[in-house]
């Protein structure tokens, strides 16, 4: 259980011998570097340098968010990358969420090595998400759906509203990341929580239809809600980022670090407004 709310980024530099390995890591929407901190000093312990930004609009307050562009996000992002970029002979992409959208836009952008995506959002099922533009207008905010984490006592210091400017801009940031999947050529790891009350099967499916040149592999978390970072399965995301990083690094079958994949994932969702 983590004790207290750190919203700052994470940084740490490479350690040990062979090749210079990084991983550019991002959180998700409205939440901070705080829900990904022990996977991020999980990378970091495993001897790779690891910088984890904290985005823009993010771990201040949601009026600030309001005041925010997808474009900010993924440039902070991006930004990370190349700095990791200068200084490691291989970089991976990392992110939970709206983390993982991100980490696919670098994907698509960038030669990383490889990609590993916990719960990635890609779509959002809202039905007033493509009238957001208009609603922002007249609505503000809209009560937040944070803390989906099983484990009790755990709390990922999300912001308690969803500025509605600000899901406007992550719909179309979604949007635009949908359209750059087919560009994604290296090998894809993901975790997804059979039972996830964020994002709902709608973004794995869009996943698996977007990633036409790149091999993904999907390992199913049952012991997880969406927050699968600070929950039950924590440790097997931590210790099989780290085996999938290592067997891309060495050019062994980077998918044999997801010994409990499925093909065709079943997936209970139950989504709020």
């Amino acid at each position: 259980m983590t004790s207290s709310l750190d919203h700052s980024p994470f940084s740490s530099t490479f350690a040990g011998a062979g090749p210079r390995i990084g991983v550019v890591l991002s959180h998700g929407f409205t939440g901070s570097p705080h829900g990904l901190r022990d996977w991020a000093q999980a990378l970091a312990a495993a001897g790779f340098a690891v910088r984890m930004p904290l985005l823009p609009g993010h771990g201040t307050s949601w009026q600030e968010l309001a005041r925010t562009r997808w474009q900010q996000w993924h440039g902070a992002l991006d930004d990370a990358y190349l700095e990791l970029d200068a200084d490691c002979d291989y970089v991976f992409s990392a992110g939970l969420s709206m983390g993982g959208a991100l980490a696919l836009r670098i994907a698509a952008t960038r030669p990383v090595a490889g990609v590993i995506l916990v719960n990635p959002a890609l779509v959002i099922d809202d039905p007033r998400a493509p009238l957001a533009g208009i609603l922002k207008l007249v609505m503000r905010s809209t009560p937040a759906i944070a803390n989906d984490i099983l484990k009790e006592g755990m709390d990922e210091g999300a912001y308690p509203r969803t500025p509605v400017a600000a899901a406007h801009e992550l719909n179309k940031m979604f949007r635009d990341t949908l359209r750059l999947l087919p560009r994604v050529t290296a090998p894809v790891l993901g975790y997804r929580s059979t039972v996830d009350h964020v994002v709902s099967h709608s973004s794995l499916a869009a996943l698996q239809r977007g990633l036409t040149h790149a091999p993904l592999e999907l390992v199913r978390l049952e012991n997880s809600y969406h927050v699968a970072t600070l929950d039950h399965d924590a440790g097997r995301i931590f210790h099989g980022s780290v085996e999938f990083i290592r067997q891309i690094v060495s050019g062994a079958n980077p998918h044999q670090a997801a010994a409990s994949a499925v093909p065709d994932l079943e997936v209970t969702s139950h989504e709020q407004a």
